[in-house]
Formats: structure tokens, C-alpha cells, sequence
């Protein structure tokens, strides 16, 4: 739905460009430098955003608060399974920002969990045709931030995600069968802060990606890398500032509504056009 600014539905490739993040990548050297292009392309990724979980019934963002989309035919449990799935991956993200409040040593253990509820959170299967799109180098997902709060997901079929530390070491992500992966989106840096960063990543076909593509070429099985993601949300009408107690770097995080700080970020990354046709 571009109308909605692809927050519900098919994001198909090719769509949608990380922010330009040239002068931090510029600092990068060896090996901890992002493979992805400077400036910014397009991904070749595709992406289907679900909402899960129930939506407000008033809200001042009504764009990023849509009921989901439903394909017309030819999937009967789509419904049951997408919010069978999508609602343990908010669960695991709801108990997640509780155990972070705790160790925080917030004023209560739902300073985050308060602001979440009726979020935004979308499950959002994301993949890549890797017959099309398998070369060595190509960027899956350019390198970026996200925009939320937190975002989890499983383990791909293809390896080729890499994400960087605070101190910008690069680090190529294994995820053990049986586990799922969390990364610190731009609201938690916004609530905490700076004191948890937004994680930078990439997603690149890399020489571990092209040995799966051959080996699974030759078995006769799909070559689309699949990522089961989650994104977990403040909810739009909620204020970002920073919480007790990390409130001493307040004058760094002006207080924003968390439904404007995401229409900057998708004005930024190209899937809210709605001002520019660019």
C-alpha cells in the first residue's frame, strides 16, 4: 500500500534506500568498513508488513495504524498463522523491555512495556531472490539503523547479515537453531538516551551466502532468503524523551511524538513519498 506508505502489505524490491549514512562509513576502515554502496541504492529485498495486535482506537497517526492486508485467495490460514507467529514475536519483544526496564533500574518494569501497547508492532517476512539477486557483493539490505523500538527475528536460510558494535567493530551474525536475534532500534536509543544505540546493519551476498546458493541449487530447493522479522513499536501517539534515569543527555533527544519520529525516518528512507517523487 504506497498510499500507506508500504506499512501494510507488499514492500517489493527495489523500493525502499537506507538513509545516507556516508560520513559515519567514511570513518570505517578494513575490515569493519560496510560493503554497501555510498551513496545509498535501492534494496533488492522484498518485504510484507502484518500488523499484529490490536490498533487504537483513536490515534493521530491513522497511517501508521491501518488493519492489516489479507491476500483475496489462495492462502486459508494466512490470518490464523500470521498472528499466531507475529503475537509470540511481540510477546518475546514485550518480555524483552521488561527484563531491559529491570536491569535498567527504571522507576517501574513497564517503562517501556506502558508505551508499547497498542504499538504499531508489525511482523514483516522479508526476502531476497537470491536466483535473481545472488551475486557476490549484491546488497540485500543497505546499511542502517531501524527506526523502531526493537526488532527481532529468526534464523535465515542464507548467512550475509553482518551488524556493528558501539565501538563500530563489524561482526558477521550466526543465530544457533532454536534462538532469535533482538537489536536495539532508534526509539529505545531515543528513550535510554544514547545509552543503547540503534544497531547498524547490513545484508549482503557474501562467499558464505554463494556456497548455500550452490549447494541448495543443486538439491533442487528454493533459493529465496527468508528472515522471519518482527518489529516492535512505541505507540504513535506516545512521547520520545528520555526516561529516568537517563535524562542527563536530554538536550540531545528533544521530545517528539513516536508517530512524527517515524514519518521522518520513512520520508528518509524513501517509503513515504507523499511530499517527493524522487
Amino acid at each position: 500500500r504506497p498510499h500507506y506508505h508500504y506499512q501494510v502489505g507488499v514492500t517489493p524490491s527495489h523500493v525502499e534506500k537506507a538513509r545516507d549514512h556516508c560520513s559515519k562509513m567514511g570513518v570505517m576502515n578494513g575490515d569493519n568498513k560496510p560493503l554497501s554502496p555510498c551513496p545509498p541504492e535501492f534494496d533488492a529485498k522484498w518485504r510484507f508488513f502484518w500488523r499484529t495486535g490490536p490498533v487504537p482506537s483513536q490515534t493521530e497517526f491513522p497511517v501508521q495504524n491501518m488493519d492489516p492486508v489479507i491476500p483475496a485467495e489462495g492462502f486459508p490460514e494466512w490470518i490464523e498463522v500470521m498472528n499466531m507467529w507475529g503475537g509470540k514475536m511481540t510477546d518475546a519483544v514485550f518480555t524483552l523491555a521488561e527484563m531491559a526496564a529491570v536491569g535498567f533500574k527504571m522507576p517501574s518494569k513497564d517503562a517501556f512495556t506502558s508505551r508499547m501497547l497498542f504499538g504499531p508492532h508489525l511482523l514483516a517476512p522479508t526476502g531476497s531472490d537470491l536466483s535473481k539477486h545472488g551475486s557476490l557483493g549484491t546488497i540485500l539490505a543497505g546499511f542502517h539503523y531501524d527506526l523502531n523500538f526493537m526488532t527481532i527475528h529468526g534464523k535465515s536460510r542464507f548467512p550475509g547479515l553482518y551488524v556493528w558494535s558501539r565501538e563500530g567493530r563489524k561482526n558477521s551474525v550466526y543465530i544457533p537453531d532454536g534462538c532469535l536475534l533482538v537489536q536495539a532500534g532508534k526509539q529505545l536509543e531515543y528513550l535510554t538516551g544514547g545509552h543503547v544505540l540503534a544497531g547498524f546493519h547490513e545484508v549482503v551476498v557474501n562467499e558464505a551466502t554463494e556456497k548455500v546458493i550452490t549447494s541448495r541449487r543443486a538439491s533442487g530447493q528454493s533459493l529465496w532468503r527468508v528472515s522471519s522479522t518482527c518489529f516492535g513499536h512505541i505507540q504513535s501517539d506516545q512521547l520520545l524523551q528520555p526516561l529516568a534515569p537517563f535524562e542527563a543527555n536530554a538536550e540531545l533527544f528533544p521530545p517528539i511524538k513516536a508517530g512524527h519520529q517515524v514519518q521522518n525516518e520513512l520520508k528518509a528512507i524513501s517509503l513515504d513519498r507523499s511530499e517527493s517523487k524522487s
